[in-house]
């Protein structure tokens, strides 16, 4: 095994100064060519602290703090180390600080060992403790802050407290851990934002931050990297590292860090990465992962397989930024969940494999493989034979290079006279309602339209599903006389909703046909509602009503239902199927309606289970909807009693009644053998095609709906258990226990969006 402190003579002089050097001549070039334009001249120094907590953040405030320096008669640069950066388990990266030649203001010995959530929390409260003297003491202007790690979240907390201005750098990103929710505390207590991209930047607008207050600046070690990686001495550097015989684009860099929601699968993910890359039998250089809860657990992993002792592995605690810069680069592959893979690796477009949940969200270069799901080592071990040794173009997502002029920059045109309270940038309100105890009580509530073939209903639906009032009338035949009706019906109910104390939230409305859901437009409507296609329903209604509306089609609309009130609670993955006049139905898969690329999926009831077989009303041959559907049983029942084959004794019709599919289950259930042939042949071709549906998105159970579905659940349940493949076999279907599916699915859209949930 190497020692960590061997390096070749090479790398003897050190590269920060090399930079150092470079910021000075710049700015003296500057100075010579442009005096007049001196963005510094006649300003008073600006007292700076930069806090560093650990060895990533160091490389994204190493560029700033060697700004600074580089104009000491504009900015006074006082330095705070904390965090990891003093434990020796971590490399003491101290001293790194001190290598590079900048002064330690204060050493705080902030980490309260564990590596458990516990540890995490009483090192955030062991920093508050220690930070209000060190702050008091050295007294600056502003104070610069990394990130998303606890440690900044303490400083920002002490330095907002004691009324210190904070610029907080890489605000605005996701990355999916709680790593999210501490980097927007931070962004949320900081008066000022460099931000490194265009989404970010966005996201902060959006979290109602003061746009002239943030900065899109780059990130700052992309200055470095991009001005330092072609160096003609990086075999050496891999080499001192690696060994000898190692080959350029010929090695593994992996950096696996804890995921602290979910520490024992990351933990497991770790192990199978390990496994993966044993397997996989290339020289691989592996970082120790950082101090957050669950790496000890994660080291002892590392250590139960004897990675340390590996012969193809070499494991170390810390790699010096620009060393490390050249490793990645010239790596044939990068593996883990740090935010280095899918940021700066890009530059370089080595291929990075991102292992689970870690960096969700972030903005990646077309070099990142995501294996988010990583649960077996052989998916991991397949993204490893995909990605190593390939090439990438170079991605500048997160910088060009210049961030660090335009922060020193942005520094420079800090008022420190205006006022220290910092104000946010709130949307308008519209018709923003007292709390006052009536509004308190009232029930929040949708407007439920339903439109059918033969009937218009409206109805008000409260927050548990309850109708609170329904209407009912005849579906007009023209367009104008159907949309005069619609309006009336909503407005007498938003009418009756005060009285009922009721809070409409919106609209929602199920309608027959294609529906595009994104812009309230139906695009085709069935042959039931006439005069019914290229309809705008969202903007006249939401005009007249000043109400939000969502629009969907009834079978999407009884699928949402049964996801918020029924039997699809709680439930990610499920098929509902409409079995009515005629067939529709919707599929929730992941939680989310699937609407397809033209807003057509779930088109159950034209899903062909003959090639041949009865005309559908969408003038195809062979649907389920020509077999099964109220329609088709209505059609062959006529059939039957046209033959004068359908009567029984027993059964009960009056001359003057028409021939309905009721009268046909009437009838094979007083033993009429015809009737039982076509009852039969409708189950098998809706069987058949519900098994056709259970093959292509295999969901967790099916719920019937509609006025046929208690008649059609026990013999397709039969035909799934004869024709499904085995492990389809044991999906329950359901019959639907909502009374108004279409109405209650139309208020679920309501309900959802209107509250922030998910739709």
């Amino acid at each position: 095994m190497w020692k960590m402190e061997k390096q070749p003579s090479a790398l003897s002089r050190n590269p920060h100064e090399l930079y150092y050097l470079r910021m000075q001549r710049t700015k003296e070039k500057m100075d010579r060519e442009k005096p007049e334009e001196n963005l510094y001249q006649n300003k008073r120094r600006l007292k700076v602290c930069v806090a560093t907590c650990n060895r990533a953040d160091y490389s994204k405030l190493a560029p700033i703090m060697f700004g600074l320096k580089s104009h000491p008669e504009e900015f006074e640069l006082e330095v705070v180390v904390l965090g990891s950066h003093l434990i020796d388990d971590y490399g003491n990266t101290f001293r790194m600080i001190e290598q590079d030649d900048f002064d330690i203001g204060s050493k705080l010995h902030t980490i309260v060992r564990g590596e458990d959530e516990a540890a995490m929390v009483e090192s955030v409260g062991l920093a508050l403790v220690k930070l209000p003297d060190v702050l008091q003491r050295l007294s600056p202007n502003i104070l610069i802050v990394h990130g998303d790690r606890f440690d900044a979240l303490a400083l920002a907390t002490a330095a907002a407290l004691m009324n210190i201005r904070i610029l907080h750098l890489e605000g605005g990103e996701v990355s999916g851990t709680i790593d999210d929710s501490i980097r927007h505390a931070i962004s949320k207590l900081a008066h000022y934002h460099a931000c490194c991209t265009r989404m970010a930047e966005q996201h902060l607008i959006a979290m109602c931050e003061d746009h002239s207050r943030i900065l899109l600046a780059g990130c700052p070690s992309y200055d470095k990297l991009l001005s330092t990686y072609h160096r003609d001495d990086y075999m050496d550097i891999i080499k001192s590292w690696l060994g000898d015989k190692v080959k350029e684009n010929d090695y593994i860099v992996a950096l696996q860090h804890p995921v602290t929601t979910d520490i024992q699968h990351s933990i497991k993910i770790y192990g199978l990465m390990l496994d993966a890359l044993i397997s996989f039998n290339k020289r691989t250089l592996i970082l120790f992962p950082n101090i957050d809860a669950g790496s000890k657990e994660m080291v002892r992993v590392m250590r139960k397989k004897g990675i340390e002792q590996h012969p193809n592995f070499r494991a170390v605690k810390h790699i010096p930024f620009e060393q490390f810069i050249q490793l990645l680069s010239h790596a044939g592959c990068m593996i883990g969940n740090s935010s280095c893979g899918v940021r700066e690796a890009g530059a370089f477009g080595t291929p990075v494999i991102n292992l689970g949940t870690r960096q969700t969200g972030r903005e990646t270069g077309e070099n990142v493989l995501h294996v988010r799901d990583a649960d077996t080592h052989n998916k991991i071990y397949h993204a490893l034979e995909l990605q190593f040794g390939k090439r990438y173009p170079g991605s500048k997502i997160y910088g060009d290079g210049n961030a660090v002029p335009r922060i020193l920059k942005f520094l420079s045109s800090i008022d420190l006279d205006e006022p220290l309270q910092k104000t946010f940038c709130f949307p308008p309100v519209k018709d923003t309602i007292s709390q006052d105890i009536d509004h308190i009580l009232e029930t929040q509530s949708a407007l439920a339209v339903d439109l059918g073939g033969t009937n218009l209903r409206v109805a008000i639906v409260c927050m548990q599903g309850n109708i609170v009032k329904k209407y009912t009338e005849p579906n007009p035949k023209t367009f104008e006389d159907r949309m005069h009706l619609i309006l009336k019906m909503c407005k007498d109910a938003v009418q009756d909703a005060v009285r009922l104390n009721c809070r409409i939230l919106g609209v929602g409305i199920s309608t027959g046909g294609r529906v595009n859901p994104q812009e309230g437009i139906v695009l085709h409507s069935t042959k039931l509602i006439q005069e019914w296609s290229s309809v705008d329903l969202r903007t006249p209604i939401s005009d007249a009503l000043g109400l939000p509306v969502w629009v969907d089609n009834d079978g999407n609309c009884a699928a949402l239902a049964e996801r918020k009130f029924g039997h699809g609670r709680g439930v990610d993955n499920f098929v509902t199927v409409i079995t009515g006049t005629g067939i529709g139905g919707g599929i929730i898969h992941n939680s989310e309606l699937v609407h397809g690329s033209t807003f057509c999926a779930a088109e159950l009831g034209h899903i062909k289970v003959s090639l041949d077989g009865p005309e559908c009303s969408c003038g195809s041959q062979g649907c389920i909807e020509a077999f099964a559907s109220g329609m088709a049983l209505q059609r062959e029942a006529k059939r039957l009693h046209d033959e004068e084959l359908l009567k029984m004794d027993g059964m009960d019709m009056k001359l003057a009644e028409p021939i309905t599919a009721a009268h046909l289950i009437s009838a094979a259930k007083n033993g009429n053998s015809k009737a039982n042939a076509v009852l039969h042949k409708a189950s098998l071709a809706l069987g058949v095609g519900i098994v056709n549906i259970l093959h292509i998105v295999n969901p967790s159970l099916v719920i019937l709906s509609g006025v046929l579905a208690s008649y059609y659940q026990a013999p397709v349940q039969q035909v799934m258990l004869e024709r499904a493949l085995f492990s389809a076999q044991s999906i329950k279907v359901f019959k639907s226990d909502l009374e108004e599916p279409a109405l209650l699915g139309a208020a679920s859209m309501v309900l959802d969006y209107a509250t922030r949930r998910t739709y």
